[in-house]
């Protein structure tokens, strides 16, 4: 069997929370065909791994696709003498997942088999409320008591408005393209009151993670952490402060007391090490399509078990992003929770043969080859973006 072609697939999709996905497909001369995804945050980032991947199928053309570790080193070395981070290791994740998704084909196995095998039945979910949602107190204890009594025993939501918001819909270092870091005291207050309102509604039985979403400098950081742990408990402070500087982190991990969440934007192997060998963190969250796909996810989380930290996949795109995070988790002792968009994903349904099963706030994942799901080429087609 050889690779035949690297097909993205960039789709327009109100599912999306940036109004596009961006899936990736792997072919083969033998007629079997893989999927991927990537999706980042924006718009360009999208556009520009789409000309990176077109490049990556003409050198990976004839290839065998069994030798998944071959590619994954292959691709990942072609971008600089050492390897690179960012979207070079985006495009590995894709056509990684996608890889794994043939072979599962291929052998009719889940991907779990192939990794291992499981150690649980199905996997444990957090999720997200809908803030939009949130115009008032009322709205808010609504949406909250959905996701308890949907059956999910964790949440997760970003209470910091996004300063200076304007009428286009961007934040202020969206529009500026630069993070001040700071956040001021009414919204300060005003987190920390939705904090404790969700906290109340959910109960004491119910995780509450909180997202900063890496926007705040060491100082701000700190005020804004403890002042959530004041107004109610909380059960993980994530990315207190941009990624780059593991300083930084430090610097706020010597001054809190919650429990320190960090790895959606961590690249390989590599950038997880430093990170358990300073204690900097207490949950690792990478993302399987951004982090390297699945043999480089399956590496991290044997790394975190040999420090006992728990691993908890990030998402924030797609079903193949969540399927595929799962599919590695089944197989992982050190598992926390996987991460949803939103308690119901139904929104995926037009997307995928058959809806995913997160009855009682845990994913089911059917016993089918490879990933287990195979995407909805017609309505891919139809919502396809030309990119010329």
């Amino acid at each position: 069997m050889k690779i035949t072609s690297i097909r993205p697939w960039l789709i327009k999709s109100d599912a999306s929370y940036w109004g596009e996905f961006l899936f990736v497909e792997v072919t083969t001369d033998e007629g079997v065909s893989g999927w991927g995804e990537i999706t980042t945050t924006t718009r360009l980032a999208n556009r520009a791994l789409c000309t990176i991947l077109r490049q990556i199928g003409v050198a990976v053309t004839g290839e065998d696709p069994a030798r998944i570790e071959h590619l994954w080193h292959k691709i990942f070395r072609s971008f600089t003498y050492m390897g690179s981070r960012g979207a070079a290791v985006e495009c590995v994740s894709a056509i990684d997942i996608a890889l794994w998704d043939i072979r599962g084909k291929v052998l009719g196995k889940p991907i779990y088999e192939l990794l291992g095998g499981p150690v649980r039945d199905e996997i444990a979910l957090y999720t997200h409320p809908n803030q939009a949602k949130f115009t008032s107190k009322e709205a808010v204890v609504r949406e909250i008591l959905d996701i308890v009594e949907s059956g999910h025993t964790a949440l997760k939501f970003d209470p910091f408005p996004h300063q200076g918001r304007s009428a286009d819909g961007l934040s202020r270092e969206q529009r500026d393209g630069y993070l001040d870091g700071s956040m001021g005291r009414k919204d300060e207050r005003e987190a920390a009151e939705l904090t404790a309102l969700i906290r109340e509604t959910a109960g004491p039985d119910v995780d509450i993670l909180i997202d900063a979403h890496g926007r705040f400098d060491v100082p701000t950081a700190i005020r804004l952490c403890r002042s959530l742990e004041e107004a109610g408990q909380i059960d993980w402070f994530e990315e207190p402060c941009p990624p780059e500087s593991l300083n930084a982190l430090k610097q706020v991990r010597e001054k809190v007391s919650a429990a320190i969440s960090w790895g959606e934007r961590g690249h390989t192997k590599w950038d997880f090490v430093p990170v358990l060998e300073n204690r900097l963190a207490d949950y690792i969250m990478p993302d399987i399509t951004w982090t390297g796909g699945i043999t480089e996810l399956k590496k991290i989380s044997a790394l975190c078990e040999a420090y006992y930290i728990p691993v908890s996949p990030h998402d924030a795109a797609g079903p193949i992003n969540v399927v595929a995070g799962a599919q590695v988790m089944m197989t992982v002792p050190n598992f926390y929770k996987l991460e949803t968009s939103e308690w119901n994903l139904g929104k995926y349904d037009h997307l995928i043969d058959r809806p995913l099963d997160v009855s009682n706030g845990s994913l089911k994942l059917a016993s089918k080859p490879g990933l287990g799901i195979e995407m909805n080429r017609d309505y891919l087609q139809a919502h396809e973006i030309e990119l010329g």
